[in-house]
């Protein structure tokens, strides 16, 4: 039986860019609702090329069919903060990944989301050499717990890693949680973004499925 498993940090008042303003209530107006306030990169989000000028694509124009797809994850628990990702942590997945695979990196980074300055600031992040590596190997998405897939305070390493990925329509998504509950080494996965006119990214809804049939969901990719 195929189990679904939500892969999202659920967006709080307080969280990084996000507030809620009270709007209305049952007692005052006959309905509950809020503003809601969010920068486009909050919480669990996807990237859209325009974030870093890598092509003119933005979250809106991004096809359904790109946002979901196979994907391996990584065990990767144990990294050092700030330690680069290479292709070699892979290890024998490394050999198994063929083009329109994605990969999930598993580096349980996601406990720190409460201790904003050490989230944003020490995590793990992508080195070129496996950023370089995922576009010759065509993978489709990374996935990732950190809040970017490299240092967001060195623009000499977070502009092209970004941009290497971008520009050749890898998905990212950054800011996932809840990879410790996957059990399978394969999954499909999906995130889907909000329709943002114009937009440079969007906090999405990520989850995985195991246990479906191999095969009987796929999408193609770029």
């Amino acid at each position: 039986m195929a189990r679904i498993i939500d892969l999202t940090l659920t967006v709080r008042h307080g969280m990084r860019g996000v507030e809620f303003e009270k709007l209305h209530t049952v007692n005052e107006h006959g309905w509950n609702s809020r503003m809601l306030h969010l920068y486009s990169h909050a919480g669990t989000h996807m990237d859209a090329p325009l974030h870093f000028a890598a092509g003119d694509g933005t979250i809106d124009r991004i096809p359904l069919e790109h946002c979901f797809g196979p994907a391996w994850v990584i065990d990767l628990t144990g990294l050092k903060p700030k330690e680069s990702i290479t292709v070699g942590h892979l290890r024998a997945v490394a050999d198994k990944i063929r083009p329109g695979d994605g990969l999930l990196l598993k580096t349980g980074w996601s406990v720190h989301v409460d201790q904003p300055q050490y989230y944003r600031d020490n995590f793990p992040r992508i080195g070129q050499e496996l950023a370089e590596w995922c576009v010759a190997r065509r993978v489709w998405l990374l996935g990732i717990e950190p809040p970017s897939v490299a240092d967001v305070n060195l623009l000499e390493e977070v502009t092209p890693i970004h941009r290497i990925l971008l520009t050749h329509g890898i998905i990212i998504v950054e800011g996932l949680t809840n990879l410790t509950a996957l059990c399978h080494e394969r999954v499909f996965f999906g995130a889907v973004p909000l329709k943002i006119e114009g937009g440079d990214g969007s906090p999405c809804r990520a989850f995985a499925i195991e246990g479906a049939a191999e095969g009987s969901l796929t999408f193609p990719h770029p």
